[in-house]
């Protein structure tokens, strides 16, 4: 009614509530996020009263409202596209279209190879090569790679662990062929091993040393780089791999807290490198508590910074970041609801007040995007800036009730997980203790039941499914035509250089590691320009290093207590029990990874699944070729073989491992596959012995009820 003046206690809110809900209390109607936090159906000014910096405006100290006073109204955000395809001279054209459509940073996106230190003549990733990203073999790619774009000029992000140093190091020595000077490159190098040995598994040394490469890239960039973020702090990968928001920001904090110690190691002073310090989080589908995690992250930061190392200048408390829309939360089934998807995730990120962008692409959950899909994705980000006005207010959710009370629980959460982090010795050390890939792989198994029971709803997977599929042009990598160009590459370069000169700076290289003494990128750099290889200078640090071998185990008892009294789960625990006395053992099944795809969620998550219905599961080591998998699926006597892809690789190395197994006497063992395998690769893979294949979201309990149709039809056949 006109006049009614408004209700301005939580008790006058509470009784207006009731009567629209016939007498109910507004606070039963609580629902409770993955991180535990309890969400009330209405929030008041009294939600307020533990928030100590609603005065603080955006620019200041804790920077909850932004790292920059006037955030977008100066200047938006980067739309930073994260890409790479086969060859540098394809990537090469696609950022030039990218920076002429309105782009104005590129994100170069490496092939698992390069990844992992292999030239793309060695034996171990015939697969991989050009298939998740470009191959970069030498710096005479990295400068295909870059050929007519001014890199004196042009803000480049690499996302870059394991071989960082060759990587970063050709990048330099391309730039110094350029003309431009050091001290002009602007960008990011991730250099974020901490996360790689957590969840993404890129690495390629153990942790000591790879922790000693991380600290003096940190001391090269701070002498030589200014204008260089020599290290992208990353909580994206842990999102993709489950970890609920809460974890995401503990560990990423809590490794950035790691890298200032390693930093600080080298002499050098808090101020001297902390303002160049940059950060890299997911934008998951949870809409609100994204915006929270990003204004979370900066005010936790800059606090424990300040407690923690007492810098003088406020850049040193201040988080900067990079965001990237979730790849996990992209369906294979309908996906051109994947549009909607990234751009709310990329409404999130802009709310949370990111200082750069990446929207993925709507088939990405299939294949490297086509020239359509990658710009329906930058366009997302074109329309939000020019369109909808988003860059017109800083900080729009600040004095939110809801959002403030919302940040302040996320951040205590988070403060929980580093202290736990802390009290374990750091992250190092927790690492190597397994706690928090422990944890990532508890929540990772919860959100897969929670979608497999439809308790989370996922629109087109689990609710609201299409009467049919549309169909999509996909981009299609020749694995071999890259494979044979590259390598031939390569055989040139080693015809044309001065090999004397390449054994001098390799030893060189040697010799820093072996003795601690001396800065290992500045060795690379001098190795790069006598054009020795990615491969070698990986291999020479290996040398001394070792390649490092991760631990792999399963969580169980998660993914089944979800199912518990559920009828359709008990059938399938009542087929195992039948399967188990006809074989005269429980059926097994060997969970494993071919080439040099690391991305294991998938492989754990059904390995856990599988391990509850009752199978007895092997988890393989990562990085197998297909001969090795062969051999430990024979030695282990398994019924199954599940092989997990995400990278394209499977193409070549799934016929491979069918073939070894043939070769051991073996070819009763059945092959299944799942991942991310285009409807296109199927027929090819059933015509070379493949039994059944598993598309992205594909439901636990059917994939089971499918792998025990196949063990029974066995059985009764022999």
């Amino acid at each position: 009614m006109p006049g009614t003046p408004k209700p301005s206690t939580r008790e006058a809110f509470l009784a207006l509530a009731r009567a629209e809900l016939d007498g109910r209390d507004p606070d039963t109607l609580l629902t409770q996020t993955p991180e535990g936090i309890a969400l009330r159906a209405l929030y008041t000014a009294e939600d307020l009263h533990r928030i100590e910096h609603l005065a603080a405006s955006s620019g200041q100290y804790p920077f909850r409202r932004g790292p920059r006073a006037t955030m977008y109204t100066s200047r938006p955000w980067t739309i930073r596209q994260y890409a790479g395809f086969s060859t540098a001279e394809e990537s090469n054209a696609f950022y030039k279209r990218g920076l002429a459509a309105g782009q104005r940073g590129l994100s170069v996106a490496f092939d698992l190879a390069t990844h992992r230190g292999y030239d793309s003549d060695h034996p171990r990733v015939s697969g991989d090569v050009g298939k998740a990203g470009v191959a970069i073999d030498s710096v005479e790619d990295m400068k295909r790679l870059f050929d007519g774009i001014p890199l004196g000029s042009t803000s480049v992000s690499m996302t870059m662990n394991g071989a960082v140093l060759p990587i970063l190091a050709s990048y330099i020595v391309a730039a110094e062929e350029q003309g431009v000077p050091l001290a002009k490159l602007s960008g990011t190098i991730q250099n974020d091993i901490l996360k790689e040995l957590m969840v993404r598994n890129t690495y390629i040394y153990p942790p000591a040393p790879s922790m000693r490469i991380v600290a003096d890239i940190i001391e090269y960039a701070t002498h030589h780089m200014p204008r260089y973020n020599s290290i992208s702090i990353s909580g994206y990968h842990m999102q993709e791999a489950g970890a609920t928001l809460d974890l995401e920001l503990g560990f990423t904090l809590a490794d950035g807290l790691e890298y200032i110690r390693a930093a600080l190691s080298r002499g050098l002073g808090i101020d001297q490198f902390a303002p160049r310090l940059s950060f890299f989080f997911a934008t998951g589908m949870n809409f609100f508590m994204e915006i929270a995690k990003l204004r979370a992250a900066r005010a936790l930061w800059a606090e424990l910074v300040q407690e923690c190392f007492a810098p003088t200048d406020s850049r040193s408390l201040e988080l900067r970041t990079h965001c990237q829309t979730s790849g996990v939360s992209l369906t294979a089934q309908d996906p051109l609801n994947n549009i909607v998807r990234t751009t709310i995730e990329a409404l999130s990120a802009v709310l949370g007040g990111t200082q750069s962008l990446h929207t993925n692409a709507y088939d990405e959950a299939l294949a490297l995007p086509s020239e359509r899909s990658a710009r329906i994705a930058r366009n997302t980000q074109l329309i939000l800036q020019h369109e909808a006005g988003l860059t017109q207010v800083v900080d729009p959710w600040g004095g939110s009730y809801f959002m403030e009370a919302l940040t302040q629980e996320l951040s205590d959460r988070a403060r929980a997980v580093i202290a736990e982090v802390e009290a374990a010795g750091g992250m190092a050390r927790a690492i190597e203790q397994g706690l928090p890939k422990r944890r990532i792989e508890e929540a990772a198994a919860r959100r897969q039941a929670r979608v497999d029971r439809g308790l989370d709803v996922i629109v087109g997977v689990n609710a609201f499914q299409a009467p049919e599929e549309p169909a999509l042009e996909l981009r299609v990598v020749d694995g071999h035509a890259v494979l044979d160009a590259q390598r031939e590459r390569l055989r040139e370069l080693k015809e044309k250089r001065d090999g004397i000169a390449v054994e001098a700076t390799l030893s060189a290289l040697r010799e820093r590691a072996r003795s601690g003494l001396g800065n290992l990128l500045s060795a690379a750099v001098a190795a790069v320009r006598v054009r020795a290889t990615v491969g070698e200078i990986s291999a020479a640090l290996a040398d001394i290093f070792g390649r490092y071998e991760g631990q792999v185990h399963t969580v169980q008892g998660v993914y089944g207590s979800y199912y518990q009294g559920h009828a359709e789960w008990a059938a399938l625990r009542a087929r195992v029990v039948l399967l188990r006395e006809k074989l005269g053992r429980n059926p097994r099944i060997l969970m494993a990874k071919l080439g040099q795809d690391g991305h294991d969620r998938g492989a754990k998550v059904v390995a856990s699944a599988l391990a509850d219905l009752g199978f007895d599961v092997d988890l393989g080591p990562l990085f197998q070729t297909p001969a090795e998998v062969a051999r430990q699926a024979v030695d282990n006597d398994v019924h199954l073989v599940g092989i997990s892809t995400q990278a394209g690789a499977h193409t070549m190395l799934v016929p491979e491992l069918i073939q070894e197994l043939a070769k051991l006497g073996a070819a009763d063992v059945r092959v299944v596959c799942g991942g991310i395998i285009p409807s296109a690769d199927e027929p090819a893979l059933f015509a070379a012995g493949v039994s059944l294949v598993f598309g992205p979201a594909s439901k636990l309990p059917e994939v089971a009820a499918k792998l025990l149709a196949l063990l029974e039809h066995s059985s009764e056949a022999t």
